[in-house]
């Protein structure tokens, strides 16, 4: 069973990962074997994540890139391939949060960023990953629990995770036949940069973590065990899934 959650010979590109949820899961993905290409849109983050995973040597890469830039995701595509060869396996992780309040208050701009970065992106990657992927692979996209449940001053990007969800179900659905899997996990509150408006407030991270039946905040390495499972053949039967994890707030 070990060899099944195995990721060697297997090349992996994961977005916004040069801290948080990323960085653990391209830790993760390097112990397991697989060479790994960080990237995100500052070269100061960039060179962070590869000065912390040195250890793994020439088996990382790292790339600036805009997710919600087509010409920036090709030729981080691009590199990834001129630098370990076709790549089998996507995170779509980079995502934004720009505006917490009553949606009926949030400005036109809240919208555009959050639905570009968060649905736009993982849109054109998947296309243009998926169409060298000549033998198969795997595509994780990195939603939320917000899109299961709307959460409240949180609208705009409730509804960019939810549509995530049915991007992933859509793409399930065709992919299958060409051995492509495409599966998401929603996290619940994890202690990120991105979360930190609502962990950071204790009043509100008392009324999140009273929702969740394990009662806590979730941290980074805890999505790391879920993403493995979809990456590697541990989860070869499974396409169109969306796994919780959540700490048990939504059941």
């Amino acid at each position: 069973m070990n060899d099944r959650f195995s990721l060697a010979g297997r090349n992996a590109i994961i977005t916004g990962s040069t801290r948080g949820i990323g960085l653990a899961m391209a830790r993760g993905f390097l112990e397991a074997g697989a060479t790994v290409t960080v990237c995100s849109r500052k070269q100061e983050g960039v060179d962070e994540a590869l000065a912390e995973l040195k250890d793994h040597g020439d088996n990382v890469f790292g790339k600036t890139v805009h997710v919600a830039q087509l010409e920036s995701m090709e030729q981080l595509l691009t590199a990834s391939r001129e630098r370990f060869g076709e790549v089998h396996l996507l995170v779509n992780n980079a995502g934004t949060n720009p505006y917490f309040g009553p949606i009926v208050d949030s400005p036109d701009s809240a919208w555009d960023k959050t639905l570009d970065v968060n649905l736009k992106g993982p849109y054109q990657l998947s296309k243009l990953v998926a169409k060298q992927m000549t033998d198969g692979g795997s595509i994780i996209n990195i939603s939320s629990v917000a899109g299961l449940t709307a959460l409240e001053q949180q609208g705009i990007y409730s509804v960019s995770k939810a549509a995530l969800i049915m991007l992933t179900k859509a793409m399930a659905r065709e992919l299958g036949r060409q051995k492509i899997r495409v599966n998401a996990i929603c996290p619940g509150l994890i202690k990120t940069r991105l979360s930190e408006a609502i962990w950071a407030d204790p009043k509100i991270e008392k009324i999140v973590t009273a929702q969740k039946a394990l009662g806590r905040i979730g941290d980074t390495d805890e999505l790391t065990g879920a993403a493995l499972y979809f990456a590697s053949e541990a989860s070869s039967f499974t396409t169109g899934a969306i796994l919780q994890v959540d700490g048990g707030m939504v059941i």
